[in-house]
């Protein structure tokens, strides 16, 4: 059975209970890496200031503490662990594939534990990934409406 590494557990350990008990619900099926959970500012601009974000500091859903995001990626145990799609591999179709898969089966598991999630996969939740403007595969957040 997968189980997170410690450094994934200290960074779940920055999130909400509702994310950390909703990924250790994912992780007993689908092995999975916690990317990242609470972001500091400094953090939080440089990403917006990257590219990778849409909001500076303190706007950001990682940026509560306990974090209301968390970045969460497939696990594979043969290299690379992390595969993060590239449209010019020949396998692009494929490693995106693998991720959509994933980001379906968390949001089907927050589903059936009765946590209303958000996906970077799905940003306004209309089960189309083609009219995304911003991709953010591993984004996972809470929305305002979850169980308490």
């Amino acid at each position: 059975m997968p189980k997170f590494s410690p450094q994934s557990r200290a960074r779940l350990a920055t999130c909400h209970s509702l994310l950390i008990e909703l990924m250790h619900e994912v992780v007993i099926s689908r092995d999975c890496t916690i990317l990242e959970g609470h972001r500091n500012e400094a953090r939080q601009n440089r990403l917006y200031d990257l590219g990778k974000s849409k909001v500076r500091w303190p706007h950001g859903r990682h940026n509560a503490l306990p974090s209301r995001a968390v970045d969460v990626a497939p696990y594979f145990a043969e290299a690379p662990h992390i595969r993060w799609p590239d449209p010019k591999s020949p396998h692009y179709a494929r490693e995106l594939g693998q991720w959509y898969l994933f980001v379906g089966y968390v949001q089907r598991t927050a589903e059936e534990m009765g946590i209303a999630i958000r996906c970077g996969a799905d940003w306004d939740g209309d089960d189309l990934v083609t009219d995304q403007t911003f991709h953010d595969l591993p984004h996972i957040e809470l929305l305002h409406r979850e169980k308490i």
